[in-house]
């Protein structure tokens, strides 16, 4: 944070505008395009708390905004170039003031959410409303820890939700070693699914430390190919195929693709109509309650963050360069 002064001014007045640190990007492209600049540091409405940020995490979904990918990115974010400059989706930080309208918050409060759709997390301060996608950071977790988990924790959650997954449920884990990966295993192990994660060897055991109860290494085995049905197969990295899915399925199963296309979205949409199997696909939603029935888990030590690396904010670029490769374990966390 920076406070700049007028010259030779000692009214009042001569306070001009407190800065803060935060990366921005003013056009779709590589990681170089993030830059670490200083902008204006945000003032509380009425109905929300001003938190100062002490970390925050790279997802998939934060590397495809950047580059607009795929293009219908651009369709609400900017067609030539992007409205939102500062990206970032999750966080944990401390209270450091609040609306006068504010009551579930108070100044010092540590906590950690997710930012919806205004994004901004990617700098020292966000304004938050007081009745956003936010919870009290559980007091066992580093703030790295904390803001890791909305993403692919919400994510998971969500479709978890979505399918009704249930005690004795057979679920395969495409993906089982990434951000929404880690998240489903967990989650299903706690709702009394089987777990049958999906992974490359580096990870299977770090997948099976996480409760998995079969792992599937894909670089030696085709689970299409193994005889083995399942209620549930979630494709979390959109690289499995269609039919092999649809083979593997019980007759009544579902199909949940969170990463998938708009001819994955199409095909599901037609065979969810016109066969028993079910295809979820789609945007997400969440709210307060869902980070809180995570931070529940969290405390009951029924859940726990993975994460790979923590890089410093003002390595942001390399961040996002190593995420979209698309070989990181769990999450990957920015300091603050």
């Amino acid at each position: 944070m920076r406070l700049i002064i007028e010259p030779n001014t000692f009214a009042p007045s001569f306070i001009k505008q407190i800065y803060m640190k935060a990366i921005v990007n003013t056009q779709y492209g590589e990681p170089e395009v993030l830059q670490l600049k200083e902008v204006e540091k945000p003032s509380p409405k009425d109905n929300e708390i001003l938190l100062k940020i002490k970390a925050t995490a790279v997802n998939s979904g934060d590397w495809r905004l950047r580059k607009a990918e795929p293009f219908a990115v651009r369709l609400f974010l900017g067609l030539t170039k992007p409205k939102i400059h500062i990206l970032g989706s999750v966080f944990s930080g401390e209270v450091e003031s609040v609306g006068k309208d504010v009551t579930r918050f108070k100044v010092g409060d540590e906590v950690f959410g997710h930012t919806d759709m205004r994004f901004g997390a990617y700098a020292e301060y966000k304004c938050i409303p007081e009745n956003g996608s936010l919870a009290l950071k559980p007091s066992s977790l580093t703030h790295e820890e904390a803001a890791v988990i909305p993403f692919g924790g919400t994510t998971a959650l969500h479709w978890m939700r979505k399918v009704k997954i249930k005690t004795g449920q057979k679920i395969l884990i495409n993906g089982a070693s990434g951000a929404v990966g880690t998240a489903a295993v967990q989650l299903a192990k706690f709702f009394g699914a089987h777990v049958t994660g999906v992974c490359s060897t580096a990870n299977i055991d770090l997948v099976k430390s996480i409760g998995a109860d079969k792992v599937i290494d894909y670089t030696k085995e085709d689970f299409s190919l193994n005889g083995e049905t399942y209620d549930i197969i979630l494709d979390t990295v959109n690289t499995l195929s269609f039919s092999d899915c649809l083979k593997s399925l019980h007759k009544n199963g579902s199909l949940i693709l969170s990463a998938a296309g708009l001819s994955d979205m199409v095909r599901g949409l037609w065979t969810t109509m016109t066969s028993s199997i079910k295809v979820f696909t789609g945007v997400i939603s969440h709210n307060a309650e869902d980070i809180i029935f995570l931070k529940n888990l969290i405390e009951a030590n029924k859940y726990k963050p993975v994460i790979d690396i923590i890089y410093p904010l003002e390595k942001m670029a390399d961040a996002h360069a190593y995420v979209e490769k698309g070989h990181k374990k769990g999450n990957v966390a920015i300091a603050l």
